[in-house]
């Protein structure tokens, strides 16, 4: 029976070990840490528990079309509900806007509350819908780096219709353009950040990202967001994926340019296909060392970080709910500060989220369990000791502010996370959460493929690669490994 082995227990290298499974390979993954799951871990202060990294949950048919491959039933694994509103925006002049799922509610809510119109607001989400038709074949679901893919009927309709996609303005631009209330422009250019990029200098193709919060629906799995890993994880499993957690490993053995296995604890292990779900640069500098590396490729710009504050907070705060932004007074500002100041914002944005406002286990009667981020850029070797001292009062100054009650004092339990952090844990290069940004008109040519272009049966998924960073895309990275690795034969 042929072998797979894939390095990395992460979203992207769960979904691939569970389609490469089901081509007919026995899969084994190595995970370095004590757990699978990736950035998708969960951890308690106290009697609080929190969700470690990504908090929002989209494109679930990412998650659905797995059990569908397998042939078994999702329910008994996985279970989420829609969120409606699906964030609370909170402004500085005292405006708090609803993003309701229903676009017609939002639009009335975004419209009663700011200078834009309804009509404003279905234009841009029914322009966002077309960006995704036109780009999602191309830019989502398939190779980039195969010519097959610029063959197949529905590339060919997209590459028709490039012309509209908007690449030669900024995010901040083309919504500038569109609404003339500050509010509404801020609001849509914090989706940049969703793939850890700057609105004012990101294409404005990123405007597609709406499309899948308004037009397809934000969710909450309802056992948290670590419940996602785990039922993939427990499928894997049941199809016969064998976990190997604890193992990090040490290379990936090439021999006359095919990947022949890995080496961990000095013993190797020999593998038909390889594939590493690890941050593509310490995939090259570590694991494939004595390799020629793309060097073009590794030396882009990383997208932002974060720094995060897990608190326990011993007060409930029914003005709040359950995914919050308290936006910046000058948001030009702070993605200065991230983008060409390398520092965190003096005016930070502040994102809180709190499951126990769905999931009351989460969090002790009375009490609830506040994720709360800033974007932060990723580590160039800041001293992010004093930067977190200074982010934590600023964050406490501006929540207490816009709240007009204490905060602070109702804190109980904490825990810190900052960019050198997030690397050591993850081994996201330089703490960077999406790999490359997205500055870039071209940044979606120039993330590195999902296969070795030198080196044959080596491939790679996960968020530091094609399509990019985000549960949805990581899951799409290991659908397209799944396209590229040949099934085994089935003997006759």
């Amino acid at each position: 029976m042929k072998k797979a082995g894939i390095i990395g227990a992460g979203i992207g290298g769960i979904g691939t070990a569970i389609r490469l499974q089901l081509k007919g390979y026995d899969v084994s993954v190595f995970e370095a840490n004590e757990y699978a799951g990736g950035k998708l871990g969960e951890f308690w202060v106290g009697d609080y528990r929190f969700d470690s990294g990504p908090s929002l949950f989209t494109m679930p048919r990412q998650v659905e079309e797995l059990f569908e491959l397998a042939g078994v039933p999702i329910e008994p694994y996985f279970t989420y509900e829609r969120l409606d509103p699906v964030c609370r925006y909170f402004y500085e002049d005292g405006t708090v806007l609803d993003a309701k799922a229903d676009q017609q509610a939002f639009a009335k809510e975004v419209a009663a509350k700011t200078g834009v119109t309804e009509a404003q607001i279905g234009q841009l989400l029914e322009r966002s819908r077309e960006l995704y038709d036109i780009t999602g074949h191309v830019f989502l679901e398939k190779s980039l780096h195969k010519l097959k893919t610029f063959l197949l009927p529905d590339t060919l309709r997209s590459i028709l219709k490039l012309h509209r996609i908007d690449a030669f303005r900024s995010m901040h631009q083309a919504n500038a353009a569109q609404f003339q209330d500050p509010r509404v422009v801020q609001l849509f250019n914090r989706y940049a950040t969703y793939n850890g990029s700057d609105p004012y200098q990101a294409p404005a193709t990123l405007n597609v990202i709406p499309h899948l919060e308004f037009n397809q629906g934000a969710f909450l799995p309802k056992e948290g967001m670590v419940a996602i890993p785990r039922a993939l994880i427990q499928l894997a499993k049941d199809l016969g994926v064998k976990f190997h957690l604890n193992q990090p490993v040490d290379k990936i053995e090439v021999e006359n340019q095919r990947a022949t296995g890995i080496w961990l604890n000095g013993e190797f292990e020999p593998f038909d296909v390889v594939v590493s779900n690890m941050d593509v640069v310490p995939t090259y500098r570590k694991l494939l060392a004595d390799q020629p590396a793309p060097e073009r490729t590794l030396n882009q710009p990383r997208s932002s970080s974060a720094l995060i504050f897990y608190w326990g907070v011993n007060k409930n705060f029914p003005e709040l709910d359950l995914h919050n932004i308290f936006f910046s007074g000058d948001y030009q500002q702070e993605f200065n500060q991230i983008w060409q100041e390398k520092t965190v914002p003096t005016d930070p944005t502040v994102y809180v989220f709190i499951s126990s406002k769905k999931l009351e286990k989460d969090a002790p009667p009375g009490g609830e369990n506040w994720f709360t981020m800033i974007n932060v850029p990723a580590n160039q070797g800041q001293d992010w000791e004093t930067l977190t001292l200074q982010a934590r009062e600023a964050i406490i100054t501006k929540l207490e502010r816009m709240l007009g009650k204490p905060v602070e004092d109702h804190i109980e339990g904490e825990r810190v996370m900052d960019p050198p952090g997030i690397e050591s844990w993850t081994s996201s290069f330089r703490g960077a959460l999406y790999g490359s940004s997205s500055n870039n008109k071209f940044a979606a040519f120039l993330r590195h493929p999902n296969f070795s272009q030198r080196i044959k049966n080596l491939y790679f998924c996960g968020g530091s690669v094609h399509p990019g960073g985000g549960i949805p895309l990581s899951l799409l990275s290991a659908r397209i490994v799944g396209d590229l690795v040949e099934p085994v034969p089935v003997a006759k």
